[in-house]
Parts: structure tokens; C-alpha cells; sequence
């Protein structure tokens, strides 16, 4: 009988502890958005003016969500077309976010402020960084 009390609390525990673990990952796409994004694109990515594009709306999030991680790995510096305005300013890369860190990342932007796309996996997203090495 104590076998099973203690495996019934064990599983009362982590049922508690869980919880706290996914709601951590599921905000670190918005920490990381407001750390490493933020200051150019803006809090609700409204991007500024014709300087730096919005990531709100954006057509470009779509068109070209095979090339996301890497565009977040190794920055950008050729003009892009988004929403029909071109752009042309050098956005600088983050080689240290993970692929999780990147998948939870996109997978912010790409759910917020009118974006609506199809969740990525982390599977999806180291697939499309070693086509971009």
C-alpha cells in the first residue's frame, strides 16, 4: 500500500510541476521576441516607418517561412520586399539562440498580431538551418 500512495503523490507532484515547466517554454518566444527583437520592430512588430519592416501583417513571414531560422541565425543584408514596401537595412544575426530558442521564437511572431501560421517543430526548424550552412 505504501508503494502506491507514494507513486499516487509522486504523480499528484508532477502533475503540479508540469504545468510551470510548459508555461515557461510556451513565454520564452515572447522573451526572447521583447530581448532580441523588440528594439527595432517594435513591441507590437509595427516596425519603423521604411527603415525596419513590420512583422505584424507581414506577407513576407509567409512567403518565406523555409528561410525564417536562417534569416534569424545569420541576419540579412539584401533589400526585401514586405507588405510591398522594399527594405533594405542590415538586421543583424543571433548565432546563439538554439533551435529551440528559434522555434519558439517564429513561432511567436508567426501567431501574434495578425500573423496566423501553422506551429513549427524543432525538427522543422534544424532542418531548414542545415540548408542554410
Amino acid at each position: 500500500m505504501r508503494a502506491w500512495l507514494r507513486l499516487l503523490l509522486g504523480g499528484a507532484a508532477l502533475a503540479v510541476t508540469l504545468p510551470g515547466c510548459f508555461s515557461s517554454n510556451k513565454n520564452q518566444g515572447e522573451r526572447l521576441y521583447v530581448q532580441h527583437c523588440s528594439g527595432c520592430h517594435g513591441e507590437q512588430g509595427q516596425g519603423l516607418a521604411r527603415l525596419i519592416p513590420p512583422l505584424a501583417g507581414a506577407d513576407y513571414l509567409a512567403k518565406h517561412r523555409a528561410e525564417l531560422p536562417c534569416l534569424l541565425r545569420n541576419g540579412q543584408n539584401e533589400p526585401i520586399v514586405v507588405n510591398g514596401i522594399g527594405y533594405n537595412h542590415i538586421m543583424p544575426g543571433n548565432k546563439a539562440l538554439s533551435p529551440a530558442q528559434l522555434t519558439n521564437l517564429l513561432n511567436y511572431i508567426e501567431s501574434h498580431w495578425g500573423n496566423q501560421s501553422v506551429p513549427r517543430t524543432i525538427r522543422e526548424v534544424q532542418q531548414q538551418l542545415e540548408a542554410c550552412k
